[in-house]
């Protein structure tokens, strides 16, 4: 009897929401087979969707900046964090209101696109902040948005992430200027980005996708986002976390599935089938012992991460997992970074 192929992540999504930086690019640097898998995914006819917190640019710029990195994508495929956090704004607020814009002017636009006026002063009639990450922020705006915080104004972020990657490595993101207003002011923001799960449920409802897959390189914004948005992850090593990380993780921030890169979207994938205490994928297979696992096979073969990630899902559900890796020689393992 001939065995049917493994299907492949195309054949078992119908739509792929693309994190960006770490995801498809380093800042200006592309990051190897990323923009060759989206080709693929669009030519499959899977929904491409870039959901991104990066707040300094509109739709529009992001897109000009894919295609520096040699990604194709038009505007109405993004979906970003300040979109979100316009929408969350312009809901709770009567049209026309001023909000403090600590951030860039493209999130002024998006604030004034969604039926509100941003302004850079504080005043008596500011009635909300805004802040998003932007290179030119500096102290002066940062003081505006600690005067209208601490009167009162609604404050909303529109993430926290605490770094940003970039072509010269780790830089600081939205979370750590946001985390220079929560010490000034002793509040805390109402966030609209991963890894709250708006983003991805908005995306999915406006592109009609009933199975997507959410693929980024952090378990603290893209993969808890996707865990609580009820969506399937997939962590790409290509960023911010790494294999030890990913196992290590809380379940709300651990991923359905690890791949080193997007290279391996459209080849076969067998899925893990768990029974009872053993886990296999493909011809490797892992096994629960008393809160160890031991494996048969590489861990940094992608099937038995499959593998041990289906043990955990079904054996440390509640908390994150403290047990060893072991060989099948009893001796411990320990997974590289990348």
């Amino acid at each position: 009897m001939i065995r049917r192929p493994d299907p492949s992540l195309l054949d078992l999504y119908d739509a792929l929401l693309l994190d960006l930086d770490g995801t498809l690019m380093h800042g200006a640097t592309p990051i190897p087979h990323a923009a060759a898998a989206v080709e693929r995914a669009r030519a499959t006819g899977r929904t491409v969707v870039f959901a991104t917190n990066n707040a300094s640019r509109t739709p529009q710029q992001a897109a000009d900046h894919l295609a520096q990195v040699g990604v194709a994508a038009q505007p109405e495929e993004f979906v970003t964090s300040p979109q979100v956090a316009s929408r969350l704004l312009a809901s709770r607020l009567d049209p026309g209101a001023k909000v403090l814009v600590v951030g860039g002017p493209s999130l002024a636009t998006q604030i004034r696109d969604a039926g509100l006026e941003p302004v850079e002063k504080d005043a008596d009639d500011v009635v909300a902040v805004v802040q998003g990450w932007s290179p030119d922020l500096n102290w002066s705006i940062l003081a505006e948005g600690a005067y209208a915080i601490r009167r009162g104004a609604l404050w909303m972020a529109t993430n926290i992430d605490a770094t940003l990657p970039t072509e010269r490595g780790m830089a600081p993101g939205n979370g750590s200027m946001v985390a220079a207003l929560r010490h000034a002011t002793g509040a805390i923001p109402d966030v609209a980005g991963k890894p709250e799960p708006g983003m991805f449920t908005v995306a999915a409802r406006d592109t009609g996708a009933h199975r997507p897959l959410i693929i980024g390189d952090r378990l603290d914004t893209d993969i808890e986002g996707a865990v609580r948005a009820g969506m399937d992850s997939l962590l790409v090593l290509t960023g911010v976390d790494g294999i030890d990380a990913a196992l290590r993780a809380d379940p709300v921030r651990r991923p359905t599935f690890v791949l080193p890169d997007l290279s391996g979207l459209s080849d076969p994938f067998p899925l893990p089938v768990l029974d009872g205490d053993r886990a296999r994928c493909g011809a490797v297979s892992a096994s629960w012992r008393a809160g160890d696992i031991v494996l048969t096979g590489e861990l940094e073969d992608p099937r038995m991460l499959r593998a041990v990630l289906a043990l955990l899902h079904a054996h440390a559900s509640t908390s994150a997992w403290t047990g060893r890796l072991l060989g099948s020689d009893g001796a411990e393992q320990r997974p590289t970074d990348r």
